[in-house]
């Protein structure tokens, strides 16, 4: 197995999970929180695929899936384009709001196909190239991929934690 299939698989991994959160949930349950400061499955599956898609876009020097391919006005949330839910308090949680599954998968399974067009070219070397020089020490492009890999991990496993409690 080499670095792009690893990476393909991890991602994979992802969108198996993010289908299984959400298949045959309602609108309602989707946006049901365990409580007033817990995230619901759609804040979850919108702010985790937000995340791969703006890291993904930016590492890969592309156009974000959100806005690129209008998922920003299917959506209709208040928030600016570029907002991925990072810092969201208890109400903006509240207003990411899906009338199912549909639109949700949609867009994984968008930003999905890109990152996938993406990691397919990369070899070892390419890893190594610096994405980010704002860090010390600065953050190379293997790097960006596993922080987002384990970020989309762990927002997926808290949808089906929500999931579960429903």
């Amino acid at each position: 197995m080499n670095v792009a299939e690893l990476l393909v698989e991890g991602f994979s991994r992802v969108q198996g999970t993010v289908h299984a959160a959400v298949a045959g949930l309602t609108a309602k349950q989707l946006g049901t929180r365990p409580d007033d400061e817990a995230n619901s499955i759609a804040w979850l599956v919108w702010h985790l695929t937000r995340v791969q898609d703006d890291h993904v876009a930016d590492v890969a020097g592309t156009e974000q899936v959100w806005t690129g391919q209008d998922w920003l006005s299917r959506f209709g949330l208040p928030f600016p384009a570029g907002d991925t839910g990072y810092g969201h308090r208890p109400a903006d949680v509240e207003a990411v709001r899906v009338d199912g599954p549909d639109l949700l998968t949609g867009y994984y399974d968008a930003v999905h196909e890109q990152t996938v067009r993406f990691v397919t070219g990369l070899d070892a070397e390419a890893l190594d190239r610096i994405v980010d020089e704002a860090w010390d020490p600065p953050v190379s492009l293997g790097v960006r991929l596993i922080s987002v890999l384990d970020d989309d991990t762990q927002h997926a496993g808290q949808a089906m934690y929500v999931r579960g409690l429903l």
